[in-house]
């Protein structure tokens, strides 16, 4: 297993600690099963959609939180009290085991909606820059529009 060392980027580079962190957290992929799959697409310039397939769970057994650009999807299965006990499987396919999937999120970028259709989990993001940050177009004027020296010519 290789491992990446950051220590030469906290000491020649300023303000980009949060960039090695990031890239420490992408490099620690331990615990990581697969389970549920996951589609990230991209709906529009600044839009995106989250999909994950959560057949089986109820919107009652889900949880989303969003804690410091971190986007954390929960499943926490409620047991089946008296209808497990009378079943008796074959073979089991249909994974009902508890879940956590967490998503990196950019700046700037905020959960607006979350709906669960067809086994489905949708989460919309956006991008919502600030207008501080925003692209702005500057008018450019020329020099022969004001005189440099002001008086009466003789």
């Amino acid at each position: 297993m290789r491992t990446i060392d950051f220590t030469p980027l906290y000491r020649s580079a300023v303000g980009f600690d949060r960039l090695a962190g990031l890239l420490e957290s992408a490099a620690r992929t331990g615990q990581e099963t697969g389970w549920p799959p996951y589609n990230i697409e991209t709906t529009g310039e600044n839009a995106y959609r989250i999909e994950i397939a959560v057949a089986g769970f109820k919107p009652d057994e889900l949880t989303l939180e969003v804690k410091e650009n971190l986007l954390t999807v929960t499943g926490r299965k409620t047991a089946n009290d008296d209808a497990g006990a009378n079943r008796t499987y074959l073979h089991r396919g249909l994974a009902e085991r508890d879940f956590e999937r967490r998503f990196q999120l950019a700046d700037y970028v905020v959960v607006t909606d979350a709906s669960l259709d067809n086994g489905l989990l949708a989460v919309s993001l956006k991008r919502e820059l600030p207008e501080a940050l925003k692209p702005r177009r500057i008018e450019i004027s020329t020099g022969s529009a004001k005189p440099l020296i002001e008086g009466k010519a003789a």
